[in-house]
């Protein structure tokens, strides 16, 4: 794999992965803003308004022939949250060329029809089309009050909103229901051209097309975001606990009790020399079948239905989720605090150390099959101002990682907030 950054104005980036492991190529453009509760819901519905329709394909129906004429291009949008910041994105998986009947270029076509739908949308009195607005208002606000259907990622969601309370992390990236259902196309539109003057720009190429030529097609199809920004990112990061540990309760008609825990992991990201040993920490913790909380805590001492921890390499967390029986909480959260204790005293068998750096080992080189998660990693690096790289030299540093450095990542995980949800019945009883 050749990798190709390039500038190609201030605030707006190329990178190209140039492979002929896939038969597809993948072209993805990203605009990304700060997460912020006044245009958190506008942000959320700008790429699903835009997918509704451009100037040349008003409606979704010759949107897709559209694709279809592209050998069944697939063309889609996402909202993906990284850090304290929120990413609209358009992605769009095309065949390679050599594999196109009779040797038609389909790159160039494929980032021109991406570059309409975000560019140069169907309107209505010079802003979005009211009918599209509300539509797209309404599907977003059901996806909202939705969440609290899958109750372990819903625990999750709730945990992050008390543990970050006033940070911009805890700012959901779908927004607010009732205002995704009321937004005015006006401010929409509004909000849409300041999106697309002052965020961050991010290209992304992953397929076998020459550097030159996908630059080349990108400055075509995208020229009006070539005047450039001064787009600023930034995560803030708290090292340690604020206060005490907090302990929240919500109440639900649920027949599982659910525990969460966040913690702080001294301030260790992405961007720390000690990652690394975090992430080996983490899957030798939580983070894989092999774990302590998979083999000890649900599966020797059966206190919880699943378990398992989880980093936000920007942020600086880690948290733990499980599914315990309401009369377990205390039990299951202690015996959760003794296996991080364990692993900070530094009781690490060869046998858990090697199995947790070969479960990192392979999760990265298993990230580098995928078109989809290799996007995902590099356009994260980008937007945070690190240079994305062939992964080399990560499984190098993990592989390195002693049972020393594993105890002295756990040593730096403070925690912070316990979440419990529990049952109507056992609440009353309480």
């Amino acid at each position: 794999m050749e990798q190709h950054w390039k500038q190609l104005a201030d605030g707006v980036e190329l990178m190209v992965n140039r492979t002929d492991k896939f038969k597809t190529g993948l072209l993805s453009v990203t605009l990304t803003a700060p997460l912020c509760r006044e245009t958190a819901t506008a942000g959320a519905l700008i790429p699903d308004v835009l997918y509704r329709g451009s100037r040349n394909y008003p409606d979704m129906e010759r949107l897709s022939a559209a694709t279809d004429a592209l050998y069944g291009a697939s063309l889609g949008p996402a909202v993906r949250q990284r850090g304290e910041s929120q990413c609209a994105s358009f992605l769009c998986s095309v065949i390679d060329d050599r594999y196109a009947l009779d040797g038609s270029a389909v790159l160039e076509p494929a980032a021109a029809l991406m570059g309409e739908v975000l560019l140069d949308p169907v309107t209505t009195d010079g802003v979005f089309r009211p009918d599209y607005v509300k539509g797209e208002g309404a599907n977003l606000a059901d996806r909202i009050r939705a969440r609290v259907n899958d109750k372990r990622s819903w625990s999750i969601f709730r945990l992050v909103q008390e543990m970050c309370a006033g940070e911009a992390y805890a700012v959901d990236k779908w927004g607010d229901a009732d205002e995704a259902q009321s937004m005015p196309p006006e401010r929409l539109w509004a909000d849409y051209q300041n999106l697309l003057s002052q965020g961050k720009v991010t290209f992304y190429y992953g397929g076998c097309a020459q550097p030159e030529r996908v630059e080349e097609a990108v400055r075509r199809a995208f020229a009006p975001l070539m005047a450039g920004r001064a787009a600023s990112v930034s995560c803030e990061v708290t090292a340690e606990p604020k206060g005490p540990v907090r302990t929240v309760t919500d109440v639900m008609d649920v027949t599982q009790g659910k525990l969460a825990m966040g913690f702080r992991t001294g301030g260790v990201t992405m961007a720390s020399p000690d990652y690394p040993a975090l992430l080996v920490c983490n899957a030798l913790f939580g983070g894989s079948v092999n774990s302590r909380l998979f083999l000890n805590v649900r599966e020797k001492m059966s206190l919880c239905y699943y378990a398992s921890s989880m980093l936000d390499k920007l942020k600086g967390l880690m948290v733990v989720s499980s599914g315990v029986e309401f009369a377990d909480f205390d039990r299951a959260q202690e015996a959760i605090l003794a296996q991080l204790d364990e692993i900070r005293q530094g009781k690490i068998t060869d046998d858990e150390l090697n199995a947790a750096v070969r479960f990192v080992v392979n999760s990265f080189r298993s990230r580098l099959d995928s078109q989809s998660q290799m996007e995902d990693d590099c356009v994260t690096k980008l937007i945070f101002g690190k240079k994305p790289d062939d992964g080399t030299a990560q499984i190098q540093a993990v592989e390195r990682v002693t049972a020393e450095q594993v105890a002295q990542a756990a040593q730096k995980i403070k925690l912070d907030t316990i979440y419990h949800l529990t049952g109507k019945e056992e609440a009353h009883h309480g």
